[in-house]
């Protein structure tokens, strides 16, 4: 048996393909994965480019996707989703639809006998000063309830607006900028010489497949990458250990 891990696919633009195709990938590695050995499965976050839940309304789309969850999730495989900074709005829409388990924090977990921390990664290591505070701002209880205020067709356009230029016209990260500068390597570096047993540090966010050693010469960073170019994703043997994949 194994387990899985994936983040970043930011459904709702398109990139090297479109939203609805790269959905159509997504589903098509959910549903391998699931008849060929997947235990569980762990979404670190940014699953989506903007979410947000209004009391009776939710933002239309992803039906395969949400379909292959719940087919999943019905035969008893588990679904952990952890929410990221594109969809850190979400509620219990996905728990209680199709039975997923919600995450806000990072996760200190034992899976298959690795002792593994995992969270999508924004605002944790040193700087990006300016998102942290932003970030405590959003997550505030009036934040959200000002928000529900908007009509959803005017909420969905300025999420979207200000979520930056189109996916489609970025290029794919391609440069690890090294251990000084990757924030979420110190933020590591730090947890690990607080918790030297921790055999794994498994994040999202950086858009980049990275798979890096710790100096306490055990713990690995293990980033997952993104399906906007990269198609990443990670998997956990009880004998081989954590390794990044692609899907094609």
């Amino acid at each position: 048996m194994a387990i899985y891990f994936a983040s970043d696919f930011h459904l709702g633009v398109s990139a090297a393909v479109s939203s609805r195709e790269r959905e159509s990938q997504i589903v098509a590695w959910l549903d391998h994965c699931w008849r060929k050995d997947a235990e569980a499965f762990y979404l670190v976050g940014d699953l989506f480019e903007f979410w947000f839940e209004w009391r009776e309304v939710v933002p239309r789309g992803y039906v395969r996707f949400f379909g292959k969850l719940a087919e999943i999730a019905d035969a008893g495989i588990p679904i952990h989703v952890f929410t990221g900074n594109h969809d850190l709005w979400m509620e219990d829409y996905l728990q209680e639809e199709i039975g997923v388990v919600m995450h806000r924090q990072p996760l200190r977990i034992t899976l298959l006998g690795y002792e593994m921390l995992i969270g999508h990664g924004d605002g944790l290591g040193p700087g990006d000063y300016g998102y942290k505070r932003l970030k405590k701002l959003f997550e505030a209880r009036w934040a959200r309830w000002c928000y529900s205020r908007l009509h959803p067709n005017l909420a969905m356009k300025l999420a979207f607006y200000f979520s930056g230029k189109s996916r489609s016209s970025q290029p794919a990260e391609t440069e690890f900028l090294g251990p000084d500068r990757e924030w979420l390597v110190a933020y590591a570096e730090r947890k690990t010489s607080i918790e030297p047993a921790l055999d794994y540090c498994v994040f999202g966010h950086r858009h980049l497949p990275i798979n890096y050693p710790l100096s306490n010469g055990h713990s690995r960073y293990v980033n997952l990458g993104e399906w906007l170019h990269y198609n990443s994703y990670a998997r956990l043997e009880s004998t081989e250990g954590l390794s990044l994949a692609y899907w094609k």
